[in-house]
């Protein structure tokens, strides 16, 4: 169980870390606490939807599994057109275009997939933070997109493309902006306003996880080949401890999650689930694992009311949407068998993009699986997570990003 302190110091540290955000924004990836869930200030969704949802507005793009975020009223887009990198601001209600900016990119993915962006943005203090899968590191202004500075880590680092490109969503804490670049550093801290390196610490490659906070001074990265805590003062690394999946050609995709029973960590390849104790001063150990119950290949699952929802099974194979119970340790339902998928929690509601494109409302409840909609609303195929800001779920496929309200503000 984690200590009430830490849960209670959570709390007042997600509450001034928001402070400068809107109340209902979705500002980075897995939303404003980077836990999968909606802002505290959105309304409950209805429990009965019309069999068809009208689209708010929808927005051609280009290749990439980057979803959308939200901050200010505008909508962060990040994806690629041939052989450029496109960020654009929609406003979020319309889908009007604010402002666009194009920067040119060479980037090849070793396995001939998708070449575009994977990272999602994140957006603090004025400025948008976006990470390509070429290693680049650039800060935009979010009023105009005015270009403010670059980071090319690739060759500050020797960051290594990995199977898929690089794929760390920036994390930005006060003046920092975290990422996890491998190379001859694990994780790197720059300076928000200017890019300079603040701190580069760790000898791991990256995964395709993306770095939390623990507290207001520790960071969790889940690295290729550990899970790792590091001071966010100086970067200096705390605790490490190897866990990673035993075949070489695998990834470690899903972020860690905070629940009441401990940081939850979830993977394919034969990895499996587990739970960890880290303490408020970043140490570290594994209190239970299982290799079967819930195996994430891409999704980040989420946590509700002491059980664990998300995506369990290799996307090759098929997958099922489940729940954990955390406390009997047991799978209580789990959804017909689907390609898979990715999800997000509106108060005590599950949000589910399918890659088949349909959208799921589904209670998130232990006691059975039900679904309040079914609909389709994009094309088949596609991974990105979506977002929810003030009653609005923004998610794409591989032509369009659409826009859905699912909720009054």
């Amino acid at each position: 169980m984690m200590p009430i302190n830490t849960i209670t110091g959570w709390l007042l540290f997600s509450v001034a870390v928001a402070g400068n955000i809107l109340a209902a924004d979705w500002p980075q990836f897995l939303g404003p606490t980077r836990e999968g869930s909606s802002a505290e200030t959105e309304k409950p969704l209805p429990s009965e939807f019309p069999s068809e949802l009208p689209v708010l507005w929808s927005h051609k793009v280009g290749s990439g599994h980057s979803g959308a975020v939200v901050s200010e009223g505008k909508v962060i887009l990040n994806h690629r057109i041939d052989d450029e990198l496109v960020v654009d601001a929609l406003d979020a209600t319309s889908g009007r275009t604010l402002w666009q900016q194009r920067f040119a990119t060479a980037y090849r993915d070793s396995f001939g997939m998708d070449e575009g962006p994977r990272a999602v943005p994140s957006v603090a203090g004025g400025r948008v933070f976006v990470h390509h899968a070429d290693g680049i590191l650039q800060a935009l202004e979010l009023a105009t997109g005015k270009p403010l500075w670059s980071v090319n880590t690739q060759e500050a680092f020797d960051s290594p493309q990995g199977f898929f490109g690089r794929a760390s969503s920036p994390l930005v804490v006060g003046d920092k902006v975290l990422l996890t670049t491998g190379g001859s550093s694990a994780i790197t801290a720059f300076d928000a306003a200017s890019g300079k390196v603040l701190w580069s610490s760790g000898d791991d490659e990256a995964s395709y996880a993306s770095p939390v906070m623990l507290n207001e001074r520790i960071v969790i990265a889940w690295l290729r080949n550990r899970l790792a805590t590091f001071a966010l003062a100086d970067g200096k690394m705390i605790d490490g401890l190897h866990h990673r999946p035993s075949i070489e050609a695998s990834v470690s995709a899903a972020t860690p999650i905070r629940t009441a029973h401990g940081w939850f960590l979830s993977a394919e390849y034969d990895l499996g689930c587990s739970l960890w104790d880290v303490t408020d001063d970043g140490r570290l150990k594994k209190t239970w694992e299982s290799g079967s119950l819930l195996n994430a290949h891409y999704a980040t699952p989420v946590h509700h009311d002491g059980c664990v929802y998300g995506f369990d099974g290799r996307q090759e194979r098929g997958m099922t949407l489940r729940c954990l119970d955390l406390k009997s340790k047991k799978i209580t339902w789990e959804s017909p068998q689907i390609r898979g998928g990715t999800l997000l929690l509106v108060k005590d509601k599950l949000v589910v993009l399918t890659e088949e494109g349909e959208l799921w409302i589904v209670p998130a409840r232990s006691d059975k699986f039900e679904q309040l909609l079914v609909t389709q609303v994009l094309r088949a195929g596609h991974r990105s997570h979506a977002a929810y800001s003030n009653g609005i779920w923004i998610a794409r496929d591989e032509e369009k990003f659409i826009a859905i309200r699912l909720q009054e503000p």
